[in-house]
């Protein structure tokens, strides 16, 4: 085509346009795009590259990113936002006691208004810090007008994803082995499943964030129960979501009680592996348990800080990607990782495995990096995680102005070893903007954290946790 053809060419319409950024496309053929140019139409991505490409394309809004970094959205892969109330106590207790003596007695004392609040706030947090998407396992208070209002809330604050429902069930012996308080189990399997399903119905296909079944922890959770919950998973078309093997002693204990079978062993026995499945943690699980986790293509959640803060241990994440699993992040919840921050979650990534093999190579800033956002992805089963074109429009624009990211060497590096998610200055999600000059474009977050204060006071005096 002539210059003269491309001159009379007109401009294509599109509705956002980033332009003069570093482009982090995190895509492997073409990764970095210094002075870059990103167009959006709809929900979609549909124009990637430098920023003389801008000539081709007329947008209803252009904005300036010179300074900046514009880089695929965060996905979180594990949470649980209705312990933002909770943020700061339970401090010290290793991780059954941590559950038994504060976590529980908090779930199973929280009030519907405190929930919302709680809600509200965590996701308030989390688009500010960068994240696009996220797994929250609600448990707690999660009956259906519950459930269903905290799905509402997090599309409400802009992000997309699903709540997995926290399905406890009957009180199992291996609970009571654990020293969890009978009363956290209150409903039988038959309520479990037709609560879970009257929201699932709610929440239909075209949501952008749907509600599925969020069986609580493969080892005390009853095994009945933990079949009925991925069928109905399955019956819908929806991914599921549990705890696997956190603490040390989960496996051993649960092998005791199921004729030497492991957690994820079991799983595969009972064909509940596969990539419709988003294991949390996944810490301590032997080889065996890697292979099936990986040949079936299911997804582990890896949660540094909360696997650092209890503590449990570090999940074999290289091993299970070599294997074949999908690898996501979870920030998991604010009373075990404080601050709903992939960006914090990622550098930690890197230095806990590199501290455990003693090795710099054990894990690497891109890697990290990957999990985050491509991996996070791929767990979810949504195009997004890459900036390309077609790829969803899940996209951050991340001040790198301060002395802290200068010089700019390696744009990888400076994400993960360098932003929290205080730099995030615009959080794109499906084309709309929803966080702009660090502040949410959709609800008044400053209405959303006096009521969280106000209700966190009430609750923690009500049930007197320190």
């Amino acid at each position: 085509m002539s210059s003269r053809t491309q001159r009379n060419t007109p401009p294509l319409a599109c509705d956002l346009a980033l332009l003069g950024g570093t482009v982090l496309t995190l895509d492997p053929g073409n990764p970095v795009v210094d002075r870059g140019f990103v167009a959006m139409t709809g929900d979609r991505i549909v124009a990637v590259g430098d920023a003389a490409l801008a000539e081709r394309f007329h947008a209803d809004r252009t904005v300036h990113c010179s300074g900046k970094v514009v880089m695929p959205g965060m996905v979180d892969c594990h949470n649980h936002l209705f312990q933002s109330l909770g943020r700061t106590l339970g401090e010290g207790l290793p991780g059954w006691k941590w559950l038994s003596d504060f976590m529980w007695p908090y779930a199973s004392a929280i009030s519907h208004d405190e929930t919302l609040a709680a809600v509200y706030l965590g996701a308030v947090e989390a688009v500010l810090a960068g994240t696009t998407c996220v797994l929250d396992h609600h448990y707690g208070q999660a009956g259906y007008e519950t459930t269903v209002r905290v799905a509402e809330i997090l599309e409400e604050v802009g992000l997309r994803g699903f709540v997995a429902r926290g399905i406890s069930g009957p009180f199992t012996d291996l609970a009571e082995v654990q020293g969890l308080p009978e009363s956290a189990f209150q409903m039988s399997a038959e309520e479990e499943l037709a609560i879970t399903e009257s929201c699932i119905a709610a929440r239909p296909a075209g949501s952008r964030v749907r509600i599925s079944p969020g069986p609580l922890n493969v080892v005390y959770t009853d095994p009945d129960l933990v079949i009925a919950s991925v069928e109905l998973a399955r019956a819908n078309g929806l991914k599921w979501h549990t705890h696997l093997s956190a603490p040390q002693n989960d496996p051993v204990i649960f092998a005791g009680k199921h004729n030497g079978m492991r957690p994820a062993v079991w799983l595969e026995h009972h064909g509940l592996l596969g990539p419709d499945a988003i294991l949390a943690h996944a810490t301590w699980i032997d080889e065996e348990e890697i292979e099936a986790i990986g040949a079936s293509g299911a997804a582990v959640s890896h949660c540094p800080l909360s696997n650092m803060y209890v503590p449990v241990g570090v999940m074999p994440f290289r091993a299970l990607s070599d294997a074949g699993a999908v690898v996501g992040m979870g920030t998991d919840g604010s009373c075990c990782g404080h601050r709903q921050d992939l960006f914090e979650n990622s550098k930690l990534m890197v230095l806990m495995h590199r501290l455990h093999n003693l090795d710099p190579e054990a894990c690497f800033a891109s890697e990290a990096l990957g999990v985050a956002t491509r991996g996070g992805a791929a767990a979810h089963g949504i195009q997004a995680g890459v900036l390309e074109v077609g790829a969803l429009a899940d996209i951050l624009v991340i001040d790198t102005t301060q002395p802290q990211f200068v010089p700019l060497h390696d744009p990888r590096s400076a994400i993960v070893y360098t932003a929290q998610g205080g730099d995030v200055d615009m959080n794109i999600v499906g084309g709309e903007i929803i966080v702009e000059d660090g502040r949410s474009t959709r609800v008044d977050q400053e209405a959303v954290v006096a009521e969280a204060r106000s209700r966190a006071g009430e609750l923690t005096n009500r049930i007197k946790l320190n």
